[in-house]
């Protein structure tokens, strides 16, 4: 009599051993580039606020009034906007009193800093200058926030007489 072998179904030991080692090194490569991305996805957040800040501090400014300062010229030109003092900016009028405005952490209109934005800051200082484009006497305002990882948002405005 003659007795067939069936053949044998499954998996030998070495050869689960090697599956598991492959399938390993494959995960650990995928999960190292998942990792990169999570790393890298904070920043994106940090600069929108510094942006979100921005406009708003140049929002604030080029609602103030244009109004001419006493050492310029009668049409804005001839001279260099002057600071305003003080760290309550609720007092400033105009927009050259933000001229050289700097913040180290940020600071609402009243001058109370905001405690989970300490890491950017208002610098360089704003900038307020009088420029003509077209005829037309303009203030320009540069308006420029540091991040916490010391990236520089820059916005530019201009505020007309009208």
């Amino acid at each position: 009599m003659y007795t067939t072998r069936r053949p044998q179904k499954g998996f030998t030991l070495i050869e689960l051993i090697i599956f598991i080692v492959v399938v390993g090194i494959g995960v650990t490569g995928v999960l190292s580039v998942f990792s990169t991305n999570v790393k890298a996805s904070a920043d994106p957040l940090v600069r929108k606020q510094a942006l979100a800040i921005a406009e708003s501090l140049l929002e604030e400014i080029l609602l103030k009034d244009f109004r001419e300062h006493p050492s310029f010229g009668s049409n804005g030109s001839g001279g260099v906007c002057n600071a305003g003092t003080g760290t309550n900016r609720a007092l400033w009028t105009n927009v050259c009193e933000y001229n050289t405005f700097t913040s180290a952490g940020i600071t609402d209109v009243l001058g109370n800093a905001i405690p989970s934005l300490s890491g950017y800051s208002v610098l360089p200082p704003v900038a307020v200058s009088t420029v003509t484009i077209s005829g037309v006497t303009l203030k320009m305002v540069v308006v420029q926030v540091t991040d916490t990882q010391n990236n520089v948002v820059s916005l530019t405005g201009y505020r007309g007489n009208f």
